[in-house]
């Protein structure tokens, strides 16, 4: 069969009830961004490679879309909304003077051979909060995160937070080399306790240093696991990070959504310009997932404007999924009334339908089949 038929690898066609049920949750989702007061702001589908070059910290470089323009210039397809958002920011704001806040919505691309199975274009919907370093902001974003998945109509779903200057505070007091930096960083991503065991066998490392790389694989769960991570060094700045993820849930308990929060002190994720905060929320099936975010308080020096920062990103594909696995009900449009018609009821069917379409009811004209010959 002719390959027009069919869609590249990675990317789909999204049609009828599907497509219907995606827009609304998009338009439920919009509305939590709004009543906490963030604007929209659209960036263009591709920029220019070295806004999602390695100094960023974001997608590899093999995995980007990448070509070129007339001028020769190295041209990507974004594959992550943040650097674009703060490259705008930096364009068009005053970060260093006051608060900027903004939303978006729109399609991001990743070209990974890993993705099997994964589309490789997303719709994707954020906010960015920038210009505030307050664990505030912090609560704010996490509280955001549970009102959209309850806006889209989960109810059963966990927003697990990290702190990426817990795990980094480590590895300088460690001063592990880069290779094993790297390896340490995968093993514990996956759990694997044993694994990093044996890397702290091998480097001979520290026993204190040793004990707690061992249990950051296991150091996940309910506000408990704080009081553990704390117990485990005297390093001052990783000491100061579980501080600042404790007054942080002080915080969500004013929103009163403390019960969809755990803590997972072993998340390591791969994109790094985070710098304190991060987190993920997940929900029964999909193995993805739903919302990725953090902070990354040193990005917009690559853009020339220093600001503190916080945001996340709905991968709203896997939201989808997620909805359609437990059978939660996503609302229909109302369907529209259909209007079959002869040329000669013409000018009385289209004036009903027009009093109709004035009335807020929606209305599909159809001409008899007979006479479309």
């Amino acid at each position: 069969m002719q390959r027009i038929f069919h869609t590249p690898e990675g990317v789909r066609d999204i049609y009828n009830g599907e497509c219907s049920q995606k827009h609304r949750i998009l338009e439920d989702i919009r509305k939590v961004f709004f009543s906490y007061g963030y604007g929209e702001i659209e960036t263009p589908t591709f920029e220019y490679f070295e806004v999602f070059s390695r100094e960023v910290g974001t997608v590899p470089s093999k995995d980007l879309y990448k070509f070129f323009d007339r001028e020769g210039n190295t041209l990507v397809l974004r594959p992550d909304f943040t650097p674009s958002v703060s490259r705008a920011c930096a364009t068009y704001f005053s970060p260093d003077k006051e608060v900027v806040t903004l939303s978006y919505t729109g399609q991001a691309f990743v070209n990974s051979s890993s993705y099997q199975g994964r589309l490789k274009e997303t719709t994707q919907m954020g906010v960015e909060r920038i210009g505030d370093s307050s664990p505030d902001a912090d609560a704010e974003l996490l509280a955001m995160t549970v009102e959209c998945l309850l806006a889209a109509g989960l109810k059963e779903f966990q927003v697990s937070v990290g702190q990426v200057n817990y795990f980094k505070s480590l590895l300088k007091e460690a001063g592990m080399d880069e290779e094993a930096e790297e390896q340490l960083r995968s093993l514990i991503s996956q759990k694997n306790y044993f694994g990093v065991e044996e890397l702290m066998e091998e480097k001979k490392m520290d026993p204190g240093l040793s004990k707690v790389f061992q249990a950051l694989p296991q150091l996940f769960g309910s506000y408990e696991v704080l009081e553990k991570a704390r117990s485990l060094t005297d390093n001052p700045e990783a000491l100061k990070a579980v501080e600042r993820l404790e007054e942080i849930y002080e915080i969500l308990k004013l929103y009163g959504y403390e019960k969809y929060i755990s803590f997972d002190f072993g998340m390591v994720s791969k994109i790094q310009y985070y710098t304190g905060v991060i987190f993920q929320a997940y929900t029964y099936g999909t193995g993805e997932p739903l919302v990725k975010g953090g902070r990354y308080d040193e990005l917009l020096k690559h853009f020339g404007k220093p600001a503190a920062s916080i945001g996340f990103v709905i991968v709203l594909d896997s939201l989808l999924t997620a909805l359609s696995r437990q059978k939660i009900e996503v609302p229909k449009e109302e369907p529209p009334v259909i209007l079959t018609y002869t040329r000669a009821e013409r000018r009385e069917t289209v004036l009903k339908a027009q009093k109709l379409r004035k009335e807020g009811k929606p209305v599909a004209l159809r001409q008899k089949k007979e006479e479309l010959k």
